[in-house]
């Protein structure tokens, strides 16, 4: 695997299939879960009639989605998981302040974990405000360092099975050490343009 000078792995290298691959193994028999690339909007189906497994749909084959979905999955619990999208609100993008301050609270967590897998396979993390066409601005500094909180706590009190058993297929498959801190640098109003 090709390192660059931030011993990051290049862009290049973050294949959808592989992600497939590395998740599929790590959770389609013990989870009876696998990840699909899907089309515009992504979404998660309970196991049915006609699908014998539970998916984890990402959009547009962005290894960015793949990683967010996977994230969403790994903080459902069991009885989420029977639900389609874990029977979560989605409000649509064009939220109003109040709105949005809800979403971000929600958000949290999941981008948390994103961030780590992410970290785990040397791909760039951004957090998602989602929120393009709202009548407010998130601040997007606030979210990432509340969302770099929530990476330190999880760090300190342990990573879930799920969460960890992916970061270290990860970590294994991109050649990256063990997660450190400074993997999740702070960020300010000059880095956020």
């Amino acid at each position: 695997m090709t390192k660059n000078l931030n011993n990051n792995v290049h862009i290049d290298d973050h294949k959808n299939d592989d992600i497939i691959a590395i998740f599929n193994r790590c959770f389609l028999e013990s989870y009876n879960t696998e990840l699909i690339l899907g089309g515009d909007e992504p979404i998660y189906l309970p196991a049915d009639a006609d699908n014998p497994h539970h998916r984890v749909i990402f959009a547009r084959g962005y290894f960015a989605s793949a990683l967010h979905e996977i994230a969403h999955w790994c903080i459902a619990g069991p009885k989420r998981r029977l639900l389609e999208d874990y029977g979560y609100w989605y409000e649509p993008d064009g939220r109003t302040a109040e709105v949005q301050a809800a979403f971000e609270k929600v958000e949290i967590k999941p981008q948390a974990i994103e961030w780590i897998l992410s970290a785990s396979c040397g791909f760039r993390f951004q957090v998602s405000c989602d929120n393009l066409s709202g009548s407010c601005e998130p601040d997007r500094v606030a979210f990432t360092n509340k969302v770099r909180e929530q990476v330190f706590e999880y760090l300190t009190s342990g990573l879930s099975e799920r969460v960890q058993s992916l970061s270290d297929a990860l970590r294994d498959f991109y050649q990256i050490g063990p997660l450190e801190t400074s993997d999740f640098p702070a960020i300010n109003n000059s880095v956020v343009a």
